[in-house]
């Protein structure tokens, strides 16, 4: 009986998708049909408008978006068989943000190829993308956590750079954005034929490799056993999973979270074998993806050309993904950089490294702040004609300040979410958090009139402590098992570009405003504003200090916390708020992906500091050491263009962490 319902299961998922799509698809048909119909017959070669919106947008539109949502979703089911992880995706593994790269540089440097070599140029880019994403891991054996992590961070990297050439570039790069986020629309046949006729190429070596692929379920050894080469298999899946991700990049843009959720959808289904798991992720993707597709020409009317159905899926694709996330077996992985912070933290001192980071501190306030242009002609001047300061230095001291008030929070908010998570790849902004609170103020700016600025620090924060809620319900379930809770973060980083793509797609001159407000940037920092932002660093550093004896305890267990007298579930709610607040103060500065949140305590690690008071302390230093940087680096880089803060600290912590993973130690077998 049990066998029969998991044999029915696949099948009524693929029916009730099927049923959803007709149902959707048939009003978009039924009037330009009955139009035709009913119509006399027209002279030869008179223009009949029904006749071509049907025969040349709606019919291709929807044969296009069952080829997206197939092969993204057939690249996904290659990916998890290749590299045994069920979080594995082109999206997940930063394919799709290599490829949309590419396309950015060449549209700006090299437009002549943006035509006939599209596919060349986002094939290379998905390609070198996906190879940096290996090199990073490939000293921990792929482990699923450090896999995702790579992934992550090479895709918010590549995402940086895009929005970085998207805000320098605004006037020819702006359309990108807007089609990168995923758009169906078509106006002919020759894109849906040209894409059809790549994956029917790409079909025939994947039906070939899809028995010995099915041996990679066992261990390496009894696959060799069976006469597979499993090094061999890996790449040639993974190989064609990046091609078929390339092409439907290259005709549509970026599709989010089919080549996940399909997959995954398939996986909880209950089917078994490799090869049926690939054919039913392959039409539950493609029907997904019509669905997703209908319901926004459907809801959207005349505008759905417009409307980026990528963005959409994703919207959709989120909340069904966090859904599907507790039914996923994942291996719990100890982090593996902890006992060696351990070890380095017997050897330290702690009062000297604490006094070493308070004059490092002191001293790159002084540099940054007497260091820089000069407003008149651009030289690189120091400050030390005093006429010359009192006219300077009431534009830079609140940048400063701004700049490491925000960076201190961050990097007091990712120690918080790593002691409490148990995950040292945890931080705002891989979980969400931040991303949260730019969620939250994008409603502000669309749905208040004249949003003021205390209007919009009060949703982001109660947009941080949302996120924080799902987090913390769904890390009570699993244990903050570290898959599960980046996962999370993935989910809920990919919920906010889909609402930005969405924004952007309607073409209204306040998404430009959220595009660089979710940036950062202190260049509009005003005294007043600066002194807010120090209090509200030093108010909420000075409560997690507070918390020093509970977030010392947390690491040895449930059991041992209760046994000292602390209250685990009322401690985690209150540490997890306090890391919204400190996330979502930060964040109109310092944007939605910095990565302070995750190199400042990382840092303070590696030196050796390790006891609760002395790490909080030397993550708020660290962090506002960063920030600070990364702000000066935005004021005299491009001068006299002021570059966003948040994504210059983007670019220059991504490489730390690629660092970081790419040098970490070998699992144990």
């Amino acid at each position: 009986m049990t066998a029969i319902r998991r044999a029915g299961l696949p099948a009524a998922m693929l029916a009730l998708l099927a049923a959803l799509a007709l149902a959707l698809c048939l009003p978009l048909l039924a009037g330009p049909l009955a139009a035709l119909w009913r119509a006399a017959p027209t002279a030869a070669g008179a223009y009949d408008p029904d006749r071509m919106r049907l025969l040349y947008s709606t019919l291709p539109r929807f044969a296009m978006a069952l080829l997206c949502g197939g092969a993204l979703a057939a690249s996904g089911a290659l990916l998890q068989q290749a590299l045994r992880n069920p979080l594995a995706s082109p999206t997940t593994l930063g394919v799709d943000a290599g490829g949309r790269l590419a396309l950015a540089v060449t549209l700006l440097f090299a437009p002549a190829l943006f035509g006939w070599g599209r596919d060349l140029v986002t094939l290379a880019g998905s390609g070198l993308s996906t190879l940096l994403v290996f090199a990073l891991v490939r000293r921990r054996h792929f482990a699923a956590v450090s896999l995702i992590l790579a992934g992550l961070v090479v895709g918010l990297y590549a995402g940086a750079l895009s929005a970085m050439l998207t805000l320098l570039n605004e006037r020819y790069l702006v359309s990108l954005f807007i089609w990168g986020s995923g758009s169906l629309s078509q106006q002919g046949w020759d894109p849906a034929l040209q894409l059809g006729l790549r994956l029917a190429v790409l079909a025939v070596p994947v039906a070939v490799i899809v028995r010995p692929l099915a041996l990679l379920e066992l261990d390496d050894a009894n696959a060799r056993a069976r006469g597979a080469d499993p090094g061999r298999l890996r790449f040639l899946a993974v190989a064609l999973a990046v091609l078929l991700s390339a092409f439907v990049v290259s005709s549509v843009g970026v599709i989010g979270f089919v080549g996940l959720v399909a997959p995954v959808l398939a996986r909880v289904s209950g089917v078994r074998g490799f090869g049926a798991r690939l054919a039913l992720a392959t039409g539950l993707g493609a029907l997904l993806l019509l669905v997703t597709d209908a319901a926004v020409q459907a809801a959207s009317g005349a505008s759905g050309d417009f409307l980026p159905t990528g963005a959409v899926t994703a919207l959709l694709g989120s909340p069904l993904l966090l859904v599907l996330l507790p039914r996923l077996r994942l291996a719990d992985r100890p982090p593996a950089a902890a006992e060696p912070a351990r070890r380095n933290a017997r050897r330290c001192n702690p009062k000297l490294l604490a006094t070493a980071l308070v004059l490092g501190a002191i001293l790159l306030a002084a540099f940054v702040l007497l260091v820089g242009r000069d407003p008149v002609d651009g030289r690189w001047t120091l400050l030390l004609d005093l006429a010359h300061a009192e006219a300077v230095l009431p534009w830079r001291w609140p940048r400063v300040v701004a700049s490491f008030g925000a960076g201190a929070m961050l990097g007091v908010a990712g120690f918080l979410l790593q002691r409490l998570t148990g995950n040292e790849m945890a931080s705002p902004e891989v979980l969400g958090v931040s991303a949260g609170a730019a969620f939250a103020a994008t409603l502000t700016l669309f749905l208040v009139v004249t949003p003021q600025a205390a209007t919009t620090s009060l949703a982001a924060t109660l947009g941080s402590l949302a996120v924080i809620a799902a987090v913390f319900a769904l890390g009570r379930r699993s244990g903050f098992q570290p898959e599960r809770v980046i996962l999370t973060g993935i989910a809920l980083n990919a919920l906010l570009d889909a609402v930005v793509g969405v924004v952007a797609s309607t073409g209204d001159p306040r998404a430009l405003m959220l595009f660089a407000w979710m940036a950062g940037s202190t260049s509009g920092a005003t005294p007043p504003a600066a002194l807010a932002m120090a209090a509200s660093a030093a108010v909420l550093v000075a409560l997690a200090l507070l918390a020093a004896r509970p977030i010392a305890i947390l690491p040895l267990g449930p059991a041992a916390t209760r046994a000292l007298g602390v209250p685990l579930e009322r401690t985690r709610l209150l540490l997890f708020l306090l890391a919204a607040a400190l996330t979502a103060a930060a964040t109109p500065v310092a944007g939605t992906m910095t990565f302070v949140g995750l190199m400042a305590p990382h840092a303070l690690r590696l030196v050796g500091l390790h006891r609760p008071i002395p790490a909080l302390v030397g993550s708020a230093l660290a962090g506002g050491a960063l920030l600070m940087t990364a702000d000066w680096v935005a004021r005299v880089a491009a001068y006299p263009w002021q570059l966003p803060t948040g994504l210059v600290a983007a670019l220059i912590g991504a490489p730390f962490l690629m660092l970081l993973l790419a040098g970490g130690r070998r699992p144990a077998s």
